[in-house]
């Protein structure tokens, strides 16, 4: 099966610091989506510099609705946080929070989308302790983790300027979440279940 247009996957993560660690293996995953026919965006640093989510204040910042726009076109999602003290980051967990956004659209949540998922730490316990979070909250948000994951010791891999990494395999690995995304999304879509119309 194929799909019968290009599968849009959005970025999401990386820190308040331009060129983080995460920021750079979101590029590098999201180049793996764009190898099998993806078209790609992301949102990171500022643009994910939002207030605390609450459900209950109705009015939202340009930022905010932009956020939630990108998750509603999106077909798959790619989320990268950095571990901080064993858990992901209160930047990418209150961006996420803005997903509840959705909860009455035709699509909500993450519903149907395919989610690939990559924890970046000084140390591989945060790193793992952080992925295995980020898992509970695409179930939590009725999305589809990809069966391979990522999670990265920044003390041991560093990623460059030019896309690239210090070690091929992590490389490969973060390039596979993003085909994976891809892939799932492509299946989703030829079988009919893309992208509806907000509730």
């Amino acid at each position: 099966m194929t799909a019968t247009r290009a599968i849009k996957v959005l970025g999401l993560g990386g820190s308040l610091r331009n060129g983080s660690q995460s920021e750079r293996a979101l590029r590098i995953a999201l180049a793996g989506a764009e190898e099998f026919g993806a078209t790609t965006s992301a949102l990171t640093g500022e643009a994910l510099q939002l207030p605390f989510y609450d459900a209950g204040v109705v009015d939202r910042t340009d930022r905010a609705r932009e956020l939630v726009e990108a998750v509603r076109e999106a077909d798959g999602v790619v989320v990268v946080s950095p571990g901080y003290h064993g858990a992901l980051s209160g930047l990418v967990k209150n961006a996420l929070d803005y997903v509840e956004d959705l909860r009455d659209d035709g699509r909500p949540y993450l519903h149907g989308r395919a989610v690939g998922l990559i924890a970046v730490a000084h140390g591989w316990q945060a790193a793992v302790t952080t992925l295995n979070q980020m898992r509970t909250i695409a179930h939590a948000l009725r999305g589809w983790p990809t069966p391979f994951g990522g999670a990265v010791n920044s003390a041991e891999v560093k990623f460059d300027e030019t896309g690239g990494a210090s070690e091929e395999r992590i490389e490969r690995n973060l390039r596979l979440i993003g085909r994976q995304v891809t892939e799932f999304a492509s299946a989703q879509l030829a079988a009919g279940f893309g992208a509806s119309p907000s509730g």
